[in-house]
């Protein structure tokens, strides 16, 4: 290959490859030529419904209509994750999208906050982020004028879909089928992937969205794993749709058990619930016991269960062939980042895009960051299970005891004698979201800038109350999130109905 490929030929549908089609032929259309190779006979994962707001810049890049994807999607809108009985049993808190407090260049809020609360500062830090107030009173609403940082709760399924009828006024071939064979050059890249209906596709590039299997990335250029599991134990997880028992609230619920955690995911027709575990801690079917006995509406769907390993392909990158998705590696969806790195992914790509042909200093540059990205988000997942005070089953206890990596050992350690959580370039998790979980779970830092000290207690404390009741006002402006949904973006009637 001398010259930029020309065909890309994505293997496998989903959310990860129709994602990549998509980008790829709204932003490159007159350059390449795009195809997708899926079978509806292969099931995809598709449990994964909660987002973080990038996803909002990339469905900007692609100008797709918010208020039409969310009522094809049955979406409700998110503002954070509420934790529960991560730091202690029966506590909880909001890891919210919003930037809490006023900032400042010399020192971050909360070094202020600790300082008020050093004085007797009695109200949470919480309080001073508008995003996790309007969350925890259930109110939500957006505008062209406003700021406000948001995601989207969203059926799986129902968002492929949904890429699929975009990516068909674009230009890109699917095509119906199973790989049975991969052919290679004699250099070793992929050349074609043969169908086990005899079709044969070329390309000059390929993607590879076939899951944990990476039938291209893996089975056939061997590149290999890196494995996580000694850190993040978890590795499988079962899944149900249930009935919506009252109105959706703007934030997903993460609540922690003896060996994992469970998910609760609202959506406009439904919930979406899954119980994240380690197998070494408890057994599929005591998994799906407590599952359905921790629901609240009624089932829709039989749980399914899945088994997952955390970890990273060695290359994501590797000859003429990219991973994404499940097929790249896998960090639990602990913190929904499961679509931005597909995201990510592709962007990516389509920035580095090898337009004169095969270059090793590209595809390093490409691994390098995507080695980067995967590892800071791999440091916050194991930020939430290693500090905590828990010691109540086998599982938490080894959590809190373990080492970790000591790129997340020395932020632990900045945070609790200095108070310091930084976001370092190019970073997904910022200051605010470090600070959230850490305080959120009772890491209490032994000291803190000393900038914070220099205001008298007058001054702090009325520049607290200050920031506080604007935050108040503006949430008290509020609609509420249900309100707000039935007037912004609705779905079809019909597809409650069928739901319930």
């Amino acid at each position: 290959m001398t010259t930029h490929p020309k065909k890309i030929v994505i293997a496998g549908g989903g959310t990860a490859g129709w994602i990549a089609a998509a980008a790829l032929a709204r932003k490159m259309g007159p350059l390449v030529n795009v195809s997708l190779i899926e079978s509806e006979t292969i099931g995809t994962i598709g449990v994964g419904e909660a987002t973080i707001p990038p996803l909002r810049t990339f469905h900007k890049l692609l100008q797709i209509d918010e208020q039409a994807f969310m009522r094809a999607t049955a979406a409700t809108f998110k503002l954070g994750i509420q934790f529960e009985n991560w730091g202690h049993v029966g506590e909880k808190y909001i890891h919210s999208f919003g930037v809490t407090g006023q900032q400042s260049w010399l020192a971050e809020f909360v070094h202020f906050y600790l300082s008020a609360k050093a004085r007797g500062l009695e109200s949470e830090y919480g309080d001073y982020c508008f995003e996790l107030e309007a969350a925890k009173q259930h109110k939500f609403a957006t505008s062209p004028q406003s700021n406000i940082q948001y995601a989207y709760h969203l059926d799986a399924g129902d968002y492929v879909e949904f890429l699929k009828r975009f990516c068909s006024s674009l230009g890109v071939t699917r095509t119906e089928g199973v790989i049975d064979r991969v052919a290679q050059h004699d250099n070793g890249d992929i050349q074609a992937l043969h169908l086990k209906s005899g079709e044969v596709i070329e390309g000059d590039f390929f993607i590879d969205c076939t899951g944990f299997k990476g039938l291209l990335i893996e089975d056939t250029l061997n590149t290999g794993f890196e494995d996580w599991s000694q850190w993040l134990m978890c590795d499988s997880a079962c899944a149900v749709q249930t009935s919506a028992v009252g109105p959706a609230v703007p934030y997903t619920r993460s609540a922690a058990h003896h060996a994992g955690w469970q998910w609760e995911i609202p959506l406009q027709h439904r919930v979406g619930n899954g119980l994240v575990y380690s197998s070494k801690y408890m057994s599929d079917e005591e998994a799906e016991r407590t599952l359905l006995k921790n629901v609240k509406g009624e089932p829709l769907t039989t749980p399914r269960t899945l088994r997952f390993q955390t970890g990273r392909r060695k290359k994501a990158w590797n000859r003429n062939c990219l991973a994404l998705g499940l097929a790249s590696g896998f960090v639990e969806p602990l913190e929904s980042t499961s679509i931005h790195l597909v995201i990510m992914g592709i962007t990516r790509f389509m920035q580095l895009f090898p337009h004169s042909g095969h270059d090793q200093a590209l595809i390093n540059e490409y691994n390098e960051q995507t080695q980067l990205e995967l590892e800071r988000i791999r440091d916050f997942i194991i930020l939430h299970y290693h500090v905590t005070e828990r010691e109540d089953s086998p599982f938490w206890k080894h959590c809190k005891d373990m080492d970790v990596p000591e790129s997340l050992a020395e932020r632990i350690t900045l945070f609790k004698e200095q108070a310091h959580a930084f976001q370092k370039q190019n970073e997904l998790f910022r200051v605010d979201s470090w600070t959230q979980v850490m305080l959120g779970q009772g890491v209490t830092p032994t000291s803190y800038h000393p900038a914070a000290t220099m205001l008298s207690d007058t001054q702090l404390m009325q520049s607290m109350r200050q920031q506080r009741e604007r935050v108040t006002n503006a949430v008290s402006q509020l609609p509420t999130h249900e309100s707000f949904i039935q007037r912004y973006c609705a779905m079809d009637a019909g597809k409650v109905a069928t739901a319930s």
